[in-house]
């Protein structure tokens, strides 16, 4: 029976190869994955921090682009349909302040060397983290979850669980709880 290349690449792939530091390293993602743009929705907390150190792995493995998006939820008035000058005032600052805290952000969590985009919008957060993937065309989506159970999770809902339904690629949600990366 003679051997395809497919079936070679196969096992070439399961067999140990040295890295540089001499151990063997297995090559457990299948070659036809191909990460090219990561999107990690930040809101600020240490859970997003985490999702980022999860999203620079892959962007590393991959040499992918990190996208990095904040979703400012826009001020309602509840009176009226027309929204008064002041109103869209008000979310034009918070827009420019999140710009800001985003960028400062990404300095901070973000490891050198790891391309970045970002994207601050205007809106619910889970259907403009859909929206930004699609505009980016990002391949995989990386979310922190607060964990939040029983009342919490009834009044505050859960964006990460949105996402997952809403989203148009994968998404990996990461738990507070969770174990880290060595």
């Amino acid at each position: 029976m003679k051997k395809t290349p497919a079936k070679k690449a196969a096992r070439s792939a399961a067999k140990p190869a040295p890295d540089n530091s001499g151990r063997p390293v297995i090559d457990l993602v299948p070659s036809f994955l191909r990460l090219k743009k990561i999107l990690v929705p930040v809101d600020f907390s240490e859970f997003s921090a985490k999702a980022i150190k999860y999203a620079a792995r892959f962007a590393e493995q991959f040499g992918a682009t990190l996208v990095l998006t904040h979703v400012v939820e826009p001020v309602h008035y509840p009176e009226s349909v027309i929204i008064p000058p002041e109103m869209e005032e008000a979310n034009r600052e918070r827009l420019k302040l999140a710009r800001a805290s985003l960028a400062e952000f990404v300095k901070k969590q973000v490891p050198a060397g790891i391309p970045t985009e970002t994207a601050t919008r205007l809106g619910h957060p889970f259907s403009e983290i859909g929206a930004v993937a699609k505009d980016f065309d990002v391949d995989l989506i990386v979310i922190a979850t607060h964990g939040h159970t029983g009342l919490k999770h009834l009044f505050l809902g859960s964006t990460a669980e949105r996402v997952v339904r809403l989203a148009p690629c994968p998404v990996l949600t990461v738990r507070a709880q969770e174990h880290e990366f060595v």
